[in-house]
């Protein structure tokens, strides 16, 4: 039995109680189907409806309509937070020239007619309410036991059950007018765990240049869904083997092509493999730190050497060339400052030095170079790193060092963490602001830091009457 959250039944029974047709589409149907029961309202409601744009502002006065593809937002609140419905009028579509929106918008006069402009079968069942309560507004539980029917023409439940991502119709078709569903039918199959039908495969293969033709927004938001998703090492694998990645990250596609075994090496891949092996491995959910995981050793292709006589393989600086590469994907990405901030840090810092022979002071180093706010992340990408090359995910040696970061932190890090500031500077030595204070907070401070001096605030103050003028 399918259960709808309350707010949905209502909504739903209102179209119902006006002679409209109402279905609930996409995303919600197939996570139902496939045992996801999306109890609380959020935003994977869509509807489709014969009732036109002004036909349901008409039942909705507060919705809002500022498309040219019947799409009317209706919200309203719950629980504090505002929810909108989006309602589609059942479409028909004319051709797509830009290979992502149609030229022409035509009302549909059935829902069968609705589902076969849809992307992928999955995607393209319709789930209708038959009957149910009295109750015709939100927030109001509908009395009586309520009844369905599901609307499949596509066979999308068998291919549900199949575990495949099957395109509606004639794949070439599908991918000519969006060319965006190149990318989303890996983005499906990342993130519900299936496989791409042969035909449908074999289309965006043929297709895959297409993906030239969308923005880089678009296109960034399917390739972070991926990382996001729980499977997004073999979404990065689905994206090599259909030819999208050379056009999306083509920095990371020639990788594949690098060897790093070799006398006196520990890896086991190459380069682009131990990429994706290392994402596969990356505990962090966070998608900047998965994508600079999956990125962190891609200056190895323009820094690959191999010695004639030893066989020996060699990067050097392939973290500097990374870094350049990485500024450039970015840019491309149109990622946000602190997005691409983070991201070139932590590609840029990621070949850092584990010793338990490291000063107090080089550790210090490493945590400014890193950030603090990243140190989490960088420390989930070299675990990554380490699996992802075929060696343990940890040793003593990177424990004691994680140990030390923790430590060093406990000392004052920056002169801001001193137990006194500038104001007692020139109290103390009746000066006015300037240059001289800096300077004397800057050798109070690097007489702590070695530990010459103690940051407790009677003795810096004494430590400040040192600088007095004899």
């Amino acid at each position: 039995m399918i259960k709808l959250p309350e707010a949905v039944s209502n909504f739903i029974n209102i179209f119902n109680k006006n002679n409209f047709q109402i279905f609930v589409v996409g995303g919600a149907v197939r996570d139902i189907l496939i045992g996801k029961n999306p109890l609380e309202v959020g935003d994977n409601w869509d509807f489709a409806t014969n009732a036109t744009p002004e036909k349901i502002l008409k039942l909705f006065p507060n919705g809002f309509y500022d498309n040219k593809f019947g799409t009317v937002g209706i919200p309203f609140k719950k629980n504090g937070t505002t929810i909108v419905f989006e309602v589609t009028t059942f479409r028909k579509e004319g051709e797509y020239k830009d290979l992502r929106h149609p030229e022409k918008i035509e009302w549909a006069k059935t829902i069968e007619e609705d589902l076969a402009r849809r992307d992928f079968t999955i995607n393209a069942i319709a789930f209708r309410l038959t009957s149910f309560g009295h109750s015709a507004k939100l927030g109001r539980k509908p009395q009586g036991k309520p009844t369905y029917e599901l609307i499949d023409p596509y066979q999308g439940q068998k291919h549900l059950k199949q575990k495949l991502i099957v395109a509606v119709g004639d794949p070439d078709k599908r991918f000519s007018e969006d060319a965006l569903r190149l990318i989303r039918a890996i983005r499906f199959a990342s993130e519900l765990g299936f496989l791409i039908e042969d035909k449908t495969r074999q289309s965006i293969q043929k297709n895959a240049k297409l993906i030239t033709k969308i923005s880089w927004e678009r296109i960034r938001d399917e390739l972070f869904k991926i990382l996001a998703s729980q499977n997004p090492a073999e979404g990065i694998l689905f994206l090599r083997n259909s030819g999208l990645l050379t056009f999306i990250l083509p920095e990371l596609d020639i990788c594949f092509l690098i060897p790093q075994k070799s006398p006196k090496r520990h890896h086991i891949y190459d380069v682009g493999t131990h990429l994706v092996m290392s994402l596969k491995h990356c505990s962090s959910k966070d998608v900047i730190t998965r994508l600079a995981t999956l990125l962190h050793d891609v200056g190895k292709s323009k820094t690959f050497r191999r010695d004639d006589k030893t066989g020996l393989i060699t990067f050097y600086n392939h973290e500097v060339v990374g870094t350049e590469i990485v500024k450039k994907i970015a840019d491309r990405l149109r990622l946000s400052s602190k997005q691409k901030e983070k991201f070139i840090r932590l590609v840029q810092f990621h070949q850092f030095t584990v010793t338990e022979l490291q000063t107090d002071k080089a550790v210090r180093r490493f945590i400014r170079n890193v950030g603090k706010e990243y140190l989490d992340d960088i420390i989930d990408l070299r675990y990554a790193d380490r699996v992802g090359s075929g060696a343990k995910p940890t040793s003593w040696r990177f424990e004691l060092f994680k140990k030390r970061l923790i430590e060093v932190q406990k000392e004052p890090f920056s002169i801001t963490d001193l137990k006194i500031d500038g104001n007692d500077v020139m109290k103390i030595l009746n000066i006015r602001p300037g240059v001289k204070v800096g300077q004397i907070l800057k050798s109070i401070f690097n007489d702590v830091e070695q530990g010459k001096v103690k940051n407790e605030r009677d003795v810096l103050l004494k430590k400040i009457e040192d600088f007095n003028s004899p």
